[in-house]
């Protein structure tokens, strides 16, 4: 055993430890459920657009695209594109560390990696300004609906043409919207690799939490996940994740390709 593998098994008894640590799960909801409410997600940039993720989610998701690399991540749910950015940076550098393994000059135009983002409504001042970043040239944008048949066929369209797909599901968080959207995108997922649903947080947080919106608990992307996997064993929750994490938006929401 490695000095790597003798810190990782560290690590996994620590987790282990922590997980079982109800006093440290409940401070772990307490903060959730506190800073919800100074909109703390909003905080945090990826290379100059606002994320809106919590900074351990943003954490995950590189620690899964460096494991899976694939050469399509598609996301439902654009926003400001912070997300789309992290994403295709990562992309970016899965390509240059290739490159330096292999010893082969690094070509991005002739890459085929990158993020399709699906989004109702792409504002104009976000299209410009991911328009215009750097990593723009991995980046795909569809504005429409993701459940709508034609924007679904857009992006089965695209996915035939990729060998490794990684899915992310952050749009409308009502049960009925993200279950259509795991119908229609989860299906893509390649063997080993995720469908990462977010804010199924929403499920374990009080119920006044969200008398502003269409969802709250009972109907939100956790009923949703809930739903889906009574029919696809396929998916496997991967609770590993969750349980490293402890602050985390997207609790059984890290869905994992299994066969």
């Amino acid at each position: 055993m490695n000095c790597y593998e003798i810190f990782k098994r560290e690590c996994a008894h620590f987790i282990n430890n922590q997980t079982a640590d109800n006093n440290l799960k409940n401070a772990s909801k307490i903060f959730i459920n506190n800073s919800f409410v100074y909109k703390y997600s909003y905080n945090f940039e990826h290379m100059g657009r606002p994320i809106i993720q919590y900074p351990q989610d943003m954490v995950a998701m590189q620690e899964i695209i460096w494991k899976i690399k694939p050469d399509l991540i598609i996301e439902t749910g654009i926003a400001h594109g912070g997300s789309m950015i992290m994403n295709a940076s990562m992309l970016a550098l899965l390509d240059l560390c290739e490159a330096i393994e292999s010893g082969i000059a690094l070509d991005p135009k002739q890459s085929k990696r990158k993020v399709l983002g699906i989004d109702i409504d792409i504002r104009a001042h976000n299209r410009e300004a991911i328009e215009t970043h750097p990593m723009f040239s991995r980046v795909e944008m569809i504005e429409g609906s993701s459940i709508s048949p034609e924007v679904v066929a857009q992006v089965h369209k695209v996915a035939a043409e990729h060998e490794r797909i990684l899915v992310c599901l952050d749009s409308m968080h009502t049960h009925d919207h993200v279950l259509a959207e795991l119908k229609a995108y989860a299906p893509l997922v390649t063997l080993g690799s995720y469908c990462v649903v977010f804010d199924t947080i929403i499920e374990d947080m009080p119920e006044n939490m969200f008398s502003d919106r269409p969802w709250g608990v009972g109907n939100n992307p956790k009923t949703a996940v809930w739903e889906y996997l009574k029919t696809h064993s396929e998916f496997e929750i991967d609770k590993s994740i969750q349980h490293k994490l402890l602050i985390t938006v997207a609790p059984d929401g890290f869905l994992k390709r299994v066969k």
